[in-house]
């Protein structure tokens, strides 16, 4: 009795389900030549599966990230679905692109730039988890940067007040020390006067008591004094009344500026304030740091772990097959141009006998 040949190609008894197509499907790979190699379909299955993953994570990942800059549910949900699907693909252009059947120094410089690129993308998808893994962090640092730049932002404007009303205040402190000096010299004057009247000795009084010749030439100086006061206060009151609308003016511009200013800052919680109170509880906090890198490294070797499985697994049957495959039509595509090019040089020979014997006949072109 014969037993039955089994073609190593054609194998028996084995059916993907649907599940596992999907998976390999997601890994880049033919499923037509996989159908083939059951022995090869846990190892693409695992590698569809990583990519898939990669794909989610970034559809979350970008998906976060656009809701902290538009506040918008739908806008969100459509750019993360968008942002997925381009990386899903191209984690499996990167993966598929990658052949086993060459050197191991070729492989290696093959898949350089793909490790590169996957190392890039997955420092981009994890950013934006961090900040949601992080987010009670992050909001208390968003605070206190606020805090900080309102501080900044109110020494900036005293600056400001100081250089706009500048003038205006020494100005105003000059005329407002001529009026004390006058109020001080009618002071004085009425001082003396009194003492005079009262008999108190001094350098200035004679010390007789009454309301003699020195009390009324002291008297007549009080008035002097006094008219000299209110005449400088008359003359200045209007100058005065100038300066001060002009501080207050500047005062007035510059708080409504404040205000504005402070506006925008209470909203200071975008994706890029985010990154930066992320940073800096990286650099005040080492314990924060450290699962800040952690959790970058893990999005990291999620990323380029299909390339790797790819880069360290052994040659299998899926890869001489596709070898195979790609070289029979490196074949069939070089007899195709080797036919069409023999075929146009036997045209053309043939077109050259036939005016060859038209020129001999002497029909057609003489020479």
């Amino acid at each position: 009795m014969k037993s039955k040949k089994i073609n190593p190609i054609n194998p028996v008894n084995h059916k993907m389900n649907w599940f596992q197509q999907f998976l390999m499907v997601c890994s880049g790979s033919n499923i037509h030549i996989l159908r083939k190699t059951p022995s090869e379909w846990n190892k693409f299955a695992g590698i569809g599966g990583i990519v898939l993953f990669t794909a989610v994570f970034a559809t979350l990942s970008a998906g976060y990230a656009m809701y902290t800059v538009f506040e918008d549910l739908w806008i969100s949900v459509g750019f993360g679905v968008l942002w997925g699907l381009m990386i899903f693909n191209l984690d499996r252009y990167i993966v598929s692109s990658i052949k086993k059947t060459g050197t191991v120094w070729n492989q290696i410089l093959m898949a350089i730039p793909r490790l590169i690129l996957a190392t890039f993308l997955g420092i981009i998808i994890s950013k934006p988890l961090e900040l949601k893994i992080f987010e009670k962090e992050v909001n208390k640092q968003l605070n206190t940067i606020i805090q900080r730049n309102k501080t900044q932002l109110q020494a900036e404007m005293n600056n400001r007040i100081m250089q706009q009303s500048g003038p205006f205040e020494t100005e105003k402190k000059q005329i407002n020390a001529k009026i004390l000096e006058y109020q001080k010299a009618y002071d004085s004057a009425s001082v003396e006067l009194e003492k005079e009247i009262l008999g108190k000795p001094s350098g200035l009084t004679s010390g007789k008591v009454g309301f003699g010749s020195n009390a009324k030439r002291k008297s007549e100086l009080k008035e002097q004094r006094r008219l000299d006061l209110e005449n400088y206060q008359k003359q200045m009151q209007p100058r005065l009344q100038y300066l001060v609308k002009e501080i207050s003016k500047v005062y007035t511009n510059i708080e409504t500026e404040r205000n504005k200013t402070e506006t925008f800052e209470d909203k200071f919680n975008g994706f890029a304030a985010r990154l930066q109170a992320l940073d800096e509880l990286g650099k005040n906090s080492a314990i924060m740091a450290t699962a800040a890198m952690f959790i970058m490294g893990l999005f990291i070797a999620l990323e380029i772990s299909p390339v790797l499985v790819k880069l360290i697994s052994t040659v299998g049957p899926y890869d001489h097959l596709l070898e195979k495959t790609e070289n029979d039509f490196r074949l069939y595509s070089k007899e195709k141009i080797e036919k069409g090019n023999a075929a146009t040089d036997w045209r053309i020979e043939d077109f050259k006998d036939q005016l060859r014997k038209t020129n001999d006949s002497g029909d057609g072109f003489s020479q």
